[in-house]
C-alpha cells in the first residue's frame, strides 16, 4: 500500500472529456498527492487510451460496464486512498488542498456539483443533485467519491453491474460519507439531447425503481 491517492477512471470511447479530467489531476501528481491515475477501459477505439497512456496512467481493460470497470480498476490500485473519478468530470482548482485537508478524517467523501452549461435549469438539476447527497448520503458517481482502501473493501466495493454501482456502494456507506466544500464540473450533455427536465425525472424514476428492488440490467435499457 502506496501513501497517497490512486485515481480510477472507468473510460469508453471517453476522449474528449478524458483530456479534461487528466489535465486536473497533474499538479497533484507533482506534489505527490496523486500516487497513480488508473484508467479502466471498456473496449475504446477512440484516442481515450492514447491520452491515458501519454498521462503515464496504468491501463486495465475488460467487459463494458461501469461497476465491473470501477471494480477491475480497484483491484489493480496501490494507494492508500482511492479517488473514483468520470472521464467527463473535471476537478475544481482547490480540489487538492481540499482533499489534503479532509485525509486525516478518514471518512468517504464526495463533491458538490455543476454541470458545464450554465441557465436555470442546469442549477435546478444540479441543486437537485446536491440536496439529495446531502440529504440522504446518497451520491451519483459524477461527483467522485474519495476512499480509503480499508472502508472501500469493507463494503464490499463495487457491484459488477452496468448501472447504479454508485448508489449501491453509497448506500452502504451510508452517514460516514460526508461532502467536500468543492465542485466538479460534469458534461451535460445528456441533459442537453433529452431536456433537462426529462432527464431529470428519468434519473429520478430510475433511482427509485432501483431502491425498489429492480434489476440493473435492466434499468440500463432505459437509462
Amino acid at each position: 500500500m502506496q501513501p497517497g491517492l490512486s485515481v480510477v477512471i472507468p473510460t469508453l470511447n471517453a476522449g474528449q472529456g478524458l483530456a479534461r479530467s487528466l489535465s486536473a489531476l497533474f499538479e497533484a501528481q507533482e506534489t505527490g498527492l496523486v500516487h497513480e491515475i488508473v484508467v479502466s477501459d471498456g473496449g475504446s477505439d477512440d484516442d481515450t487510451l492514447a491520452l491515458a497512456r501519454a498521462a503515464g496512467a496504468v491501463i486495465v481493460r475488460g467487459a463494458p460496464s461501469r461497476g465491473g470497470q470501477l471494480q477491475r480498476g480497484a483491484a489493480v490500485a496501490g494507494g492508500e486512498w482511492l479517488l473514483f473519478l468520470h472521464a467527463d468530470t473535471v476537478l475544481p482548482p482547490d480540489w487538492a488542498g481540499c482533499v489534503q485537508a479532509h485525509l486525516p478524517t478518514g471518512r468517504p467523501a464526495c463533491f458538490r456539483l455543476r454541470f458545464d452549461r450554465g441557465g436555470r435549469a442546469a442549477r435546478l438539476v444540479a441543486g437537485w443533485a446536491n440536496l439529495r447527497t446531502r440529504l440522504l448520503h446518497l451520491p451519483y458517481g459524477d461527483q467522485g467519491l474519495l476512499i480509503t482502501r480499508a472502508e472501500y473493501d469493507r463494503a464490499g466495493g463495487f457491484p459488477d453491474i452496468p448501472l447504479m454501482e454508485d448508489v449501491a456502494l453509497a448506500r452502504r456507506l451510508g452517514r460516514r460519507l460526508v461532502v467536500l466544500p468543492a465542485t466538479v464540473t460534469t458534461n451535460a450533455e445528456r441533459y442537453v439531447r433529452d431536456g433537462w427536465f426529462r432527464r431529470g425525472a428519468r434519473n429520478l424514476w430510475l433511482l427509485v425503481c432501483y431502491l425498489c428492488g429492480a434489476d440493473p440490467a435492466r434499468l440500463v435499457r432505459r437509462y
